[in-house]
């Protein structure tokens, strides 16, 4: 058993090396940065999707922008879209599962607002549904996804590609991305410690 915790661990930890050694991936992390952080400055909102796990990370992350990671300070406009389980369930049951986001983005989005859309597979026709509208909407359409091809590859503004293929190391890796650019946000708004 103390072997099989070592590969574990070393595979995810190969994954973050890997994500240090790619300079592409560095700078899109810091693209996500500044255009989350204009958005903010010019009274826009954060949407986060997701399913599964990935629905659970977007509560994760859309709680750090709205309460706080680090730092106390006013709240991020940031909400996730994963949550109101009345409404996903009659937007499901009324127009399919497919629509369970987008509906949500048609009823708030605007224009300049951010959608951050989280996928292990980067196949989930919900999300790429909610993609796709908010492209129509002009938000700015951020993905997240594992390294195999996938429909969101070419429909995301900025789209970083774990470089692995399995679930939990692909999950591990978008949340700390995900709380690095919490930090960094923060740290851009609100000045370093």
């Amino acid at each position: 058993m103390i072997e099989q915790i070592k590969n574990y661990i070393s595979d995810s930890v190969q994954t973050q090396q890997k994500i240090l050694a790619d300079e592409s991936i560095l700078d899109k992390i810091q693209l996500i940065c500044e255009t989350i952080i204009s958005a903010l400055k010019h009274g826009n909102k954060i949407l986060f999707v997701g399913n599964g796990g990935s629905a659970s990370d977007c509560d994760h992350l859309a709680t750090e922008f709205v309460s706080k990671f680090y730092k106390d300070r006013h709240a991020f406009n940031a909400i996730s879209l994963t949550s109101n389980n009345a409404l996903i369930t009659a937007l499901s049951n009324d127009f399919g599962y497919d629509k369970a986001f987008s509906r949500q983005i048609e009823a708030i989005g605007k224009k300049g607002d951010v959608l951050f859309a989280l996928s292990t597979s980067g196949n989930s026709k919900n999300v790429v549904e909610s993609i796709n509208i908010a492209n129509e909407m002009e938000l700015t359409t951020i993905g997240l996804v594992g390294a195999k091809k996938s429909d969101m590859d070419s429909i995301c503004s900025i789209l970083i590609k774990v470089p692995s293929k399995e679930t939990p190391n692909i999950q591990e890796s978008q949340m700390i991305i995900g709380h690095l650019i919490c930090k960094l946000v923060e740290d851009k708004l609100f000045g370093k410690e």
